[in-house]
């Protein structure tokens, strides 16, 4: 295994549950959508995903998913993405499927 880390670097990440309000495509991405988040008392959040190819808009409308919440900003076509979902990825990357912690959870829990 590659890249182990100790356990204080871990807990340096803070994962939480968000709820996907919006999901927009962005002008010349074929692969990203803007995503609108409620990341709970963290309040409303931006962030970008190359998931179009394998989410709908009306799909991902709705859906609650884990985003790495102090993940530095970082423009991506103009825009401030403000965070990163996870999701599990095939090798080939033909499968994407986003990290959901389920209907029941609600936006702004930490994932741990």
């Amino acid at each position: 295994m590659e890249n182990i880390i100790e356990f204080p670097d871990f807990a340096k990440v803070d994962l939480r549950v968000a709820e996907i309000k919006e999901a927009e495509d962005i002008e010349g991405a074929d692969k990203l959508y803007k995503l609108s988040l409620d990341v709970g008392d963290l309040g409303e959040r931006t962030i970008c995903a190359g998931i179009k190819e394998h989410y709908s808009k009306e799909d991902l409308k709705g859906m609650k998913i884990v985003v790495v919440a102090n993940l530095a900003p970082r423009k991506m076509r103009g825009i401030e993405s403000q965070g990163m979902l996870l999701a599990a990825v095939s090798e080939d990357h033909s499968k994407v499927l986003l990290v959901s912690p389920g209907d029941s959870a609600d936006p702004g829990m930490k994932v741990s």
